[in-house]
């Protein structure tokens, strides 16, 4: 069973060697040791444009999470009742799932909040939860995000995303917002 101390030690893992992969692909990252609720580091490129990125760390097993951060859910009599997806506050969020491996071949998923969302959706059924009927509780492994291994390139893709309007009428160049 992990311990408080081995969970921590996994985050921070997890965390400093995603920043280390895009500080190798000419991104400045900056980690925020668990400070910030919906992301755990911003990563810079060379205009000074930001985005934030999740992190999930795992030294085996699956991610654990809640199924009602994606979708929303109504109980009725224990039964829950899968009513459709939320609204997400930033749907190109980048999430960064890491499998921690003891021979240091760690493995990176790299998925939009939208793509989990997805994901989400199309697993979590409206059913009676047996022991915990209100318990939101979903996992995927590995095996179910192979498709998203090493998509690195959907740091750049999100960086590359057309802003709508670059300058303003004074000619500043315009900023991204973080969320």
């Amino acid at each position: 069973m992990a311990t408080g101390r081995s969970t921590q030690l996994t985050r921070q893992v997890g965390e400093h060697l995603v920043a280390a992969k895009l500080g190798r692909m000419g991104y400045v990252a900056a980690p925020f040791a668990g400070n910030v609720p919906l992301f755990d580091l911003l990563a810079a490129d060379q205009r000074g444009f930001t985005i934030p990125v999740q992190v999930k760390a795992i030294n085996g097993g699956s991610w654990q999470y809640k199924a009602d951060t994606f979708l929303e859910i109504e109980i009725v009599d224990d039964f829950q009742h899968v009513r459709g997806k939320k609204r997400l506050l930033n749907p190109d969020l980048v999430c960064i799932f890491v499998l921690l491996r003891q021979d240091e071949q760690d493995e990176f998923y790299l998925l939009s909040y939208r793509e989990i969302q997805q994901i989400t959706f199309e697993r979590y059924k409206s059913r009676k939860r047996p022991k915990k009927p209100k318990s939101m509780h979903c996992a995927v492994s590995p095996e179910d995000l192979r498709d998203f291994r090493d998509r690195w390139q959907l740091i750049s893709e999100t960086f590359d995303k057309e802003m709508p309007n670059p300058t303003f009428s004074s000619g500043r160049v315009a900023t991204r917002k973080v969320l």
